[in-house]
C-alpha cells in the first residue's frame, strides 16, 4: 500500500466521521467539531489528489494547493463566525440547544416582556 493509498483512506475516514458527526449529534458545539472535521478531510483529499497527480508525471499544478490554502482561511473563519454565533445563543437564551422552548423565551426575552 503506497503512502497515498493511507492519505486517502485517512482522509475517507475524516469525511465519514464528519458527516457521521453532523447528522448524528444533537449539540451545535459538536455539529461545527464534525464540520470541521469533515473539511479537514476534504482539505487531505485535495493534496491527495494534487500528490497522485505529480506522481503520474503531470507538470506540478499548484491550483489545489491554493484551493486547500484558501479552504483552511475560510473554515477558520467561518468557525469564528459559528462559535461566536453560539456563544450569543448561550447568552440570550441561557441554553446552547436549539429546542422550541428556548427560542420561544429568548424572542420574550429580546422583547423585554
Amino acid at each position: 500500500m503506497s503512502v497515498a493509498s493511507v492519505f486517502a483512506l485517512c482522509a475517507a475516514a475524516a469525511v465519514g466521521l464528519g458527516l457521521y458527526g453532523l447528522l448524528v449529534s444533537p449539540q451545535p458545539l459538536r455539529k461545527i467539531l464534525a464540520f470541521n472535521l469533515l473539511g479537514s478531510g476534504v482539505f487531505v483529499l485535495f493534496g491527495v489528489v494534487a500528490r497522485r497527480g505529480a506522481a503520474a508525471g503531470f507538470a506540478s499544478d499548484p491550483i489545489p494547493q491554493a484551493l486547500v490554502i484558501t479552504g483552511i482561511v475560510v473554515a477558520f473563519s467561518a468557525t469564528a463566525l459559528a462559535v461566536a454565533l453560539l456563544l450569543r445563543l448561550l447568552q440570550v437564551s441561557g441554553s446552547a440547544t436549539l429546542a422550541a422552548h428556548s427560542s420561544a423565551r429568548a424572542n420574550r426575552d429580546l422583547a423585554g416582556t
